[in-house]
């Protein structure tokens, strides 16, 4: 029998592409959201449930009555800039509690989505420069905004969650979404101040997806954060010349050059064995590309 999960947010356009690999990957999957989105009866082996993920009761009972092996909570709101700053907290934290705590009393795996926007770089480009790059995993967190902020607070529950219910949850730090034949990250590359909040970084939506699944599969306990992105960064320019001339410096440590990524990967590579496979090189110009059904 194959496992199941309960994947929420089933109107972001990434989890789609979520729902998608791991149907096909095997797994039994139910999309939660609180109407159905597009795209979702068309694939017959994904069932959909609709329930308001910042009601505590409802969370709980959806929970119970899946039962899934996994849960993977993806975001509350797909673009909380759209949305006045106190709604995307109170939604983002609320969910998140609800359903990590749900998951957990169910004994559940547990995979939901943090953000790169936790190290509060977006908000401080031009000012301050990340301590050190690659930034990684223990990079410090300084948010500045209601949604990086969200995340680190998103981030105290899972811990909380893994010890309470020693369960193992994977807070999956990612970067900017791209999608194949869809790369707005390519739109903006001569803007280096229009991407300097992440150091000109992204990663594919397959790749989201397959480290989102070796996250569910992975070999590790409690609480731990992963950096998702791709290896390289989306510039036509060395990221040194990029990073001098945002910041009018670059870190004392820095190991990136040329085309890095300015987002080590290096402890999913190790911890989950995943590694990004695809480039803007290549992805920007793929065309009828769309979520795996088959």
């Amino acid at each position: 029998m194959a496992d199941s999960v309960l994947v929420t947010g089933g109107s972001d356009r990434a989890v789609r592409w979520l729902t998608g690999h791991l149907d096909v990957g095997g797994w039994d999957v139910t999309c939660v959201d609180l109407s159905c989105p597009d795209g979702v009866d068309a694939r017959d082996r994904v069932a959909f449930r609709a329930a308001d993920l910042t009601d505590q009761s409802e969370t709980a009972e959806l929970v119970r009555s899946v039962d899934p092996d996994a849960v993977v909570h993806w975001t509350a709101l797909p673009s909380p800039e759209r949305h006045a700053g106190m709604r995307v907290f109170e939604n983002e934290v609320t969910s998140a509690y609800n359903v990590l705590t749900a998951a957990g009393r169910n004994d559940a795996r547990i995979a939901w989505a943090s953000s790169e926007s936790a190290y509060g770089l977006s908000c401080s480009a031009g000012r301050t420069p990340p301590e050190y790059l690659p930034v990684d995993e223990e990079h410090p967190r300084r948010p500045e905004d209601p949604h990086g902020t969200a995340k680190v607070v998103g981030e105290e529950i899972a811990g909380m969650v893994a010890r309470r219910h020693d369960v193992p949850v994977a807070s999956l730090r990612s970067s900017w979404v791209q999608y194949p034949g869809d790369y707005d990250c390519r739109d903006v590359r001569g803007d280096l101040a229009a991407g300097a909040g992440n150091c000109w970084s992204y990663v594919d939506v397959r790749d989201l997806a397959s480290a989102v699944e070796r996250s569910l599969a992975g070999d590790f306990d409690g609480h731990e954060p992963y950096l998702v992105a791709a290896a390289d960064n989306y510039l036509d320019r060395p990221i040194e010349q990029a990073l001098r001339k945002t910041f009018d410096q670059v870190p004392e440590e820095c190991a990136v050059s040329g085309d890095d990524s300015a987002l080590s990967t290096a402890k999913a590579q190790s911890t989950l064995d995943w590694r990004p496979v695809h480039s803007w090189r290549d992805a920007a110009k793929e065309t009828d590309v769309t979520p795996p059904t088959e």
